[in-house]
């Protein structure tokens, strides 16, 4: 007599395997059951016995004790990454199944990027979108790279647009863009024409650079340390616009990543590139990981790259640049 196949293990609490996920899944984003069970409207109790269920089913300690809060284990960090991105599009079905049927001419989309992205990067993207989407309210959010994380982690945006370089375990970073370091002086300049640039060819003169807690200047900073080359910084401004006039007026030269230049900007500054040196900057596009992305979403990051974050690719896999 042929033997029956195994029977598949049966989800026995209430005969929801969705309920627990979302109790197991908030449970471990707020660190505590009393704050799961008021995120669900739900008694701590029915938490509690959700959460055991899910661990009986799945045969193993899915959370511990640390300290005050309930903190993942290896198993059920496992399980988090593949329940999160369930659960969030179970629980967005509806809202996505009215926005697909009515489509994109209504809605909102808000993106976090930095000055330079706004300001070098986005425009023509912008345009695109706001040409084929006029119905939707887009709103950029000028922050700086840090406070772009924050807002993707408390979903006060959708997307962020911009340049990382350690991306967080929690996030998915998918470059797009890589621009040169460019050394820019007044056209007239000693180093302007000169054959061989190396850096201590730059030693002599000060920089003008942004302010020490953003990434350039403490790049540089690394790089002539590194190199063990004497620098000294004439002036310290924030924004790419104003360290190129103050670089064009002679008050100083300066190290930026080529982004920031325009036509107009190689007519009036003489630009050598310093790739030699210092690392190319990647700039694209920051999402959370497991976060639907809704059609207005999807249809921007579209504009910047098609097929961007298709399962299969870097939303799948997390991928970023470090």
């Amino acid at each position: 007599m042929a033997e029956r196949p195994p029977k598949a293990p049966r989800f026995a609490y209430k005969g929801d395997r969705l309920k627990p996920l979302r109790a197991f899944c908030q449970t471990a984003r707020l660190g505590s059951v009393s704050r799961a069970a008021d995120a669900l409207y739900l008694t701590q109790p029915a938490v509690t016995l959700q959460l055991q269920a899910l661990e009986r089913e799945m045969g193993t300690r899915l959370l511990e004790r640390s300290g005050r809060r309930l903190a993942l284990t290896a198993e059920g960090q496992a399980l988090y990454e593949l329940a999160r991105p369930l659960v969030e599009g179970m629980d967005g079905l509806d809202a996505s199944f009215r926005e697909r049927v009515r489509g994109l001419d209504a809605g909102e989309l808000n993106v976090a990027a930095g000055t330079s992205t706004i300001l070098y990067l986005l425009p023509k993207i912008v345009e695109a979108f706001r040409a084929a989407h006029p119905e939707v309210r887009l709103t950029l959010h000028n922050v700086t790279g840090a406070g772009g994380l924050d807002l993707l982690r408390s979903d006060g945006v959708d997307l962020a647009v911009g340049s990382m370089i350690d991306v967080p375990g929690d996030l998915s970073y998918a470059p797009v863009y890589r621009f040169e370091p460019m050394l820019i002086t007044p056209r007239d300049h000693p180093l302007a024409h000169k054959g061989d640039l190396t850096l201590h060819d730059l030693s002599p003169y000060g920089l003008i650079l942004p302010p020490q807690r953003l990434t350039t200047y403490r790049l540089v900073d690394l790089v002539f340390h590194q190199n063990r080359v004497p620098y000294t910084v004439a002036l310290e401004v924030g924004g790419w616009e104003v360290i190129k006039q103050y670089v064009a007026m002679g008050l100083g030269i300066s190290i930026v990543t080529a982004i920031c230049l325009t036509e107009a900007d190689h007519e009036r500054l003489a630009t050598r590139s310093l790739a030699r040196y210092f690392p190319s900057r990647s700039y694209g596009v920051v999402v959370r990981k497991g976060k639907y992305l809704s059609p207005q979403a999807r249809a921007f990051t579209e504009l910047i790259q098609p097929a961007l974050f298709e399962r299969g690719g870097h939303y799948a896999t997390g991928h970023s640049e470090r």
